[in-house]
């Protein structure tokens, strides 16, 4: 298909302004809303980098769907930023494992779209991932071995190091990345998923999700094809949202 000028220089506006920033408010380019072909070329231009553009219809956002994309954020950086720089990568496995757990608390199954909670306290959060961990821990090694196989996701080294951190200060509210318990550890997942603008800090210890985090659980976090079936197997038979928050109080 063969684009003028005009529709080329400002499909590649916005998409110069996402790759620097991750996102666009679309009141900054309303011809975004009326334009297919500046759509599509905006789109086209992201898959070249490995990436998708998701629209909130306020705003535009940038997302990495594989790690050959420029706009990937590394394991190493990651580390490097949020964690201890000798960190091992059990921390980025149970980083990863923390942050489905917590988009997980705002939808009632695996299977919905909508989220129907406002909000959740960190101390929910916490009680939900001690859950699951208690739940997945309590498989035969057969089991959980042919389940890391075939989902490629290492969950022993998950319960591992959950369980290897201090459990005994998690009511603490401050601690720092040195402090070496459960609580520092998911404070610094609340550090990274704020940078990442997935989260949103609502005061007393209570988070929100993003306008950005729900598009991407409507496009990524619900899609057999990108969970490889690890939400079926964390949700099977753990006490939902309410129960945890109950437990939590």
């Amino acid at each position: 298909m063969n684009y003028n000028q005009n529709t080329v220089q400002n499909a590649f506006q916005i998409y110069a302004k996402l790759s620097v920033s991750g996102e666009v408010d679309l009141k900054d380019f309303g011809f975004y809303k009326i334009d297919d072909n500046i759509r599509g070329l905006v789109e086209l231009f992201a898959a070249e980098m490995d990436c998708a553009v998701i629209n909130t219809n306020e705003r535009l956002y940038l997302v990495p769907v594989a790690k050959a994309s420029p706009f990937h954020v590394s394991n190493d950086y990651i580390k490097k930023t949020y964690f201890a720089s000798n960190s091992p990568v059990s921390d980025i496995y149970m980083m990863y494992f923390a942050i489905i757990v917590f988009f997980g608390l705002f939808y009632d199954s695996y299977e919905t779209t909508e989220p129907v909670r406002d909000f959740v306290r960190f101390d929910v959060w916490l009680a939900a991932i001690n859950a699951h961990i208690e739940q997945i821990s309590e498989m035969d090694k057969e089991t959980l071995k042919y389940y890391e196989n075939d989902m490629n996701y290492n969950w022993a080294t998950i319960i591992e190091k959950w369980e290897d951190l201090d459990e005994i200060n998690e009511r603490a509210k401050t601690q720092g990345k040195r402090t070496h318990s459960r609580v520092s550890f998911l404070n610094s997942v609340i550090e990274f998923m704020t940078s990442q603008h997935l989260i949103s800090d609502e005061g007393n210890m209570e988070y929100s999700l993003t306008e950005k985090a729900k598009s991407i659980v409507g496009h990524y976090f619900m899609e057999v094809e990108y969970n490889r079936g690890v939400l079926e197997l964390m949700y099977g038979g753990v006490k939902n949202a309410d129960d945890i928050e109950n437990t939590a109080l």
